[in-house]
């Protein structure tokens, strides 16, 4: 079951919800919708359930154009961030819910209610109420219960937002096995990038409610569509500059730009990840920049480094293997030379500039 939107509109008063936003997911996919608070995604999400009805444009399952119909109507499966299980209810009585509804006979529900709580391992809870589980049991709870009714799509909502850190670790891991058995094209909103990347085979990124851009998570983090993606995506420093006479100049760093030859400066801003700054002890030439060490976290597999320019004024992330930053010995207080391996340059919009990798 394929989902397609195209070309949605949503206001609520004079705030412009979403605008002009056109997706796809493909049928068995997983896909995240990853952005800011107030980028629209919860509101997409809404609207592809059908629990909030576009101003314009269509919503389609597979072919069929269900933008009219209810979220009753179009069969779909809904987790909440907060759970939303019925306090009152046990496991199996919660999960068991939406089948009564429609129903389906007890013994047919009650065979479709335990072959889902053995899938995530809560059959030996099924008596238990809410209260007396864990959060992540209850999000597998809140999950469940959305499959039972055997939905075309599912769509989860911030579904681990609630959670702990090293829940939240163990349930998106789960997520993506019960994903692969399962195969119901599925919909998750969510603002943490690492999340959408581990999990999703798509990832669609909104602002201001628009989508700026949409690939696999490697397509979308190697190729960032423009500056607000590649600043959203994780840690990154930034250097304002500009470029002249094919060299782009930021934060003391000089780098070849060859496609902006021209001898009128072009304000410009440049893009580097930790992990792409390089410590030395010896310059490298005019792409490395004096720096003093600040301060050192070492804990874990990788170093990270806190270094700041007092010429420039410019202080920087870096990110070093721990057999590197063996090797260097880094030690607060001390002068190093930092240089990029890889650096993104991106130039205003209206600039006839294409956005440039060194």
């Amino acid at each position: 079951m394929s989902i397609r939107v195209d070309n949605v509109n949503k206001r609520f008063g004079d705030f412009q919800a979403l605008d002009s936003v056109s997706v796809e997911a493909e049928g068995g996919s997983l896909l995240a919708l990853l952005g800011p608070s107030g980028s629209g995604k919860t509101t997409l999400l809404r609207v592809i359930a059908g629990l909030e009805t576009a101003d314009s444009g269509a919503i389609y399952y597979e072919d069929d154009d269900v933008t009219r119909q209810s979220a009753r109507e179009r069969n779909i499966g809904f987790v909440f961030q907060h759970y939303a299980l019925f306090r009152h209810m046990t496991v199996f009585d919660n999960v068991a819910f939406g089948l009564k509804v429609r129903g389906w006979s007890k013994q047919k529900a009650r065979d479709r209610v335990r072959e889902l709580l053995s899938l995530v391992r809560l059959d030996a809870l099924e008596n238990r109420f809410p209260s007396q589980l864990s959060g992540g049991q209850r999000q597998r709870v809140a999950l469940v219960r959305a499959l039972a009714i055997e939905p075309k799509v599912l769509l989860l909502d911030e579904p681990f937002g609630a959670l702990d850190a090293k829940v939240r670790q163990e349930l998106r891991q789960w997520l993506r096995r019960l994903h692969d058995e399962i195969r119901v094209t599925s919909i998750f909103v969510t603002h943490d990038q690492e999340e959408a990347f581990e999990v999703a085979d798509k990832v669609v990124v909104m602002h201001a409610g628009r989508v700026e851009q949409d690939g696999t998570p490697q397509e979308v983090f190697e190729h960032p569509a423009n500056a607000f993606v590649m600043d959203f995506l994780g840690n990154v420093n930034v250097f304002h500059g500009r470029l002249q006479s094919g060299r782009a100049h930021a934060g003391g760093l000089e780098l070849e730009y060859p496609d902006y030859p021209h001898d009128k400066a072009m304000p410009a801003t440049l893009y580097v990840r930790p992990h792409e700054l390089d410590l030395n002890r010896t310059s490298e030439g005019p792409s490395s920049l004096r720096v003093r060490v600040d301060r050192v976290n070492a804990a874990g597999s990788i170093a990270k480094v806190f270094v700041y320019s007092d010429e420039f004024g410019v202080g920087m992330h870096v990110e070093l293997s721990a057999e590197r930053f063996a090797e260097l010995h880094v030690q607060p207080g001390e002068s190093l030379f930092v240089s990029p391996r890889r650096v993104r340059v991106f130039v205003p919009e209206a600039a006839d500039v294409p956005e440039y990798v060194i």
